[in-house]
């Protein structure tokens, strides 16, 4: 299978300390990201330094993962790596909320990030297996009840949304599909076919949850590979990662305040923190008894605590650790930290928006287990189809080149197919006139420095004139080969959807009709040297 890549820094709308983050990833130069990071991010050391967790805690986690992914319909591949964790090996670990159908193609490149890298471990006799933490605490609704397909007109995208949500601020996990995924369905089978659809159709019945659903698809789709399922929720993970959640109320005042000198000093180096923290800032969401919300908790004077418009004293929060351990949740900086309470973890695939959050999280590691996990990018890479391949390659377009607006790809496109006289024509004029006005320019700023901003603002007219005459030539190319525009707009669609990366928009499950050997394709693709942006030709 052909791929192509790309440097990261190609990739629009990426954050500078993501940029620098993966640069230093292999090199042993010292970077200003080093204080806020584990060392074994470097070089492939992770493989030797997973998490320490206790032989009971191990059995536990497995005797937890073989019920959860019994009911997941998790094949025997997963449950041979469910033995080999609780006998001792390693785990590498990603994790992703659960959208819609199984939400965006970035969660099946996490996955498949996470297997290829527990096969290289294991290739390299150190035992690993890979594991897909579901974020089933996350309250926000309205960023998993959707899954955005290209629509079947070549041109617009198509938004399949689950618009019912009987328990608003609740767990997105445990929220019922009932028959309003019926439809749904419906909606799916023209835009994925009728394989993908069945597939789908397996997981998400009326009976299911939106967590359970999302499991069953995961583990169907990465059967052969062994991937195990965690369900973060239940009342016996809870219970297991006690000592993190404990210690996030004990020590709330000590966490707070070097999460609060941990993101000036992001700032203070030109960074940004990922998630605001404030003097009222906890590492911990409550829900409420009798409404079942997920509300945030925060620290009052003299160790009080509220949520929700209800005070309590830390020993009130103690009690109900003690007694009801699934209604305490970690916030994003606090979750990886659980997880690794419970997990013999060696490192944590994670995107972006991940990297910059365990920057923070590296001080509440520290305080709480002694120690940092390392952080690796997942995979970064759009999938081509064989049709787009074609206005590619007819276009001559490097896939850098579609990531623009729709209209500016069009205008891109229809001046590339001006008759050769008029692109040649306007080449020559151009390049004439920049020549001539430079050296106008210069000589009229050596006669007078007044003159010479007066020529340059008029220069700078003219040369808006000319890109002018190019921009009409292309355009009115395009009125005229109305396919041209129907090329771009399919461009767009597939490679640019929403003005965003497709691993973001997309549905991972659309590919899936295509390629069916997709999820092999990206474990073998998962880990390219140097973590470029890959386009992957299907």
């Amino acid at each position: 299978m052909k791929a192509d890549c790309y440097p990261l820094a190609a990739v629009p709308h990426l954050s500078r300390l993501a940029l620098e983050y993966v640069a230093g990833l292999g090199s042993d130069a010292a970077t200003a990201l080093d204080p806020f990071y584990s060392p074994l991010r470097r070089t492939d050391a992770w493989m030797q330094s997973a998490a320490p967790i206790s032989p009971a805690v191990r059995g536990d986690i497995a005797a937890i993962l073989r019920k959860q992914n019994q009911g997941f319909g998790a094949s025997p591949a997963a449950f041979a790596n469910i033995d080999r964790l609780a006998e001792g090996a390693s785990a590498v670990v990603t994790g992703q909320q659960v959208g819609l159908f199984g939400g965006p193609l970035l969660t099946l490149m996490k996955a498949a990030t996470a297997i290829h890298l527990a096969q290289d471990a294991s290739r390299a006799g150190h035992p690993h297996v890979p594991i897909f933490w579901m974020a089933t605490e996350d309250h926000d609704f309205a960023e998993v009840n959707h899954a955005i397909f290209p629509a079947t007109d070549g041109r617009s995208l198509q938004v399949l949304t689950l618009t019912d949500n009987p328990s608003p601020g609740a767990p997105v996990g445990n929220l019922p599909l009932g028959a309003a995924i019926e439809p749904l369905l419906a909606e799916l089978q023209p835009l994925a076919g009728s394989r993908v659809t069945e597939l789908v159709r397996t997981a998400y019945t009326p009976q299911a949850t939106l967590g359970s659903a999302f499991a069953h698809l995961l583990a169907k789709i990465f059967s052969e590979h062994g991937l195990i399922v965690l369900d973060a929720s239940s009342r016996e993970v809870h219970a297991l990662a006690r000592p993190s959640l404990r210690a996030a109320i004990e020590h709330a005042d000590v966490l707070n305040a070097a999460l609060l000198e941990r993101s000036a000093a992001l700032q203070a180096t030109g960074y940004h923190a990922q998630v605001v923290v404030q003097k009222s800032s906890s590492l911990l969401f409550l829900l409420d008894e009798s409404t079942g919300e997920r509300q945030a908790l925060k620290r009052l004077s003299g160790g009080r605590w509220s949520a929700g418009g209800h005070h309590y004293t830390g020993s009130d929060l103690l009690a109900i650790l003690d007694t009801q351990p699934e209604r305490l949740s970690p916030n994003a900086l606090l979750r990886p930290v659980m997880q690794d309470t419970l997990l013999p973890t060696a490192v944590y695939i994670g995107g972006p928006a991940e990297i910059a959050y365990f920057a923070q999280s590296e001080c509440v590691y520290q305080h709480i287990l002694g120690r940092v996990t390392p952080i690796l990018p997942r995979m970064s890479a759009t999938l081509i189809e064989p049709r787009v391949e074609r206005i590619l390659q007819r276009w001559k377009l490097p896939l850098q080149d579609t990531w623009v607006k729709p209209e500016t790809l069009a205008l891109r496109m229809a001046a590339a197919a001006m008759p050769a006289p008029i692109k040649r024509q306007l080449s020559r004029t151009g390049t004439a006139l920049d020549r001539e006005l430079q050296s106008l320019l210069e000589q009229m700023q050596q006669q007078d420095a007044a003159l010479g901003h007066a020529a340059k603002v008029a220069g700078s007219k003219m040369l808006y004139q000319m890109n002018r005459l190019r921009r009409l030539s292309a355009r009115h190319m395009l009125e005229r080969e109305t396919a041209i525009a129907q090329k771009a707009a399919l461009l767009s669609q597939r490679l640019y959807p929403g003005n965003s990366l497709q691993e973001r928009e997309l549905a991972g499950v659309f590919f899936l009709s295509g390629a069916a050997n997709l999820p092999q394709l990206l474990v073998e693709h998962a880990a390219a040297p140097g973590y470029p942006h890959q386009a992957i030709f299907l």
